[in-house]
């Protein structure tokens, strides 16, 4: 389990709680998310992250992800206030939360 502060990702599960309440994942936000979490304070390109979510060399569409990141920022953080994923412009995503926060 990847814990920080409220938001807890069970890696056995594939399941994510906030706040203990359960929030419901696409297999690709459970992939970014996971990815982010575990590689949590680094700076992951968006070519880092796009071939570790998409399991075959298919044509890949880079605005995807963007929406990915979008979706995932609400479910994580609705009122806006923690901003858990920040984009580094021309670097690629950051999960800044530490394992202390909430």
């Amino acid at each position: 389990v990847l814990q920080f502060g409220s938001i807890s990702l069970d890696t056995m599960s594939q399941s994510l709680e906030i706040n203990g309440e359960a929030v419901q994942l696409t297999a690709y936000e459970y992939r970014v998310l996971e990815y982010l979490m575990l590689h949590a304070g680094e700076v992951v390109s968006k070519t880092e992250l796009t071939e570790r979510i998409y399991e075959q060399d298919y044509d890949r569409d880079s605005n995807v992800l963007e929406v990915l990141l979008s979706r995932l920022r609400r479910k994580l953080d609705p009122d806006n206030r923690l901003k858990p994923i920040e984009t580094l412009r021309g670097r690629g995503y950051c999960f800044r939360l530490d394992r202390r926060a909430g």
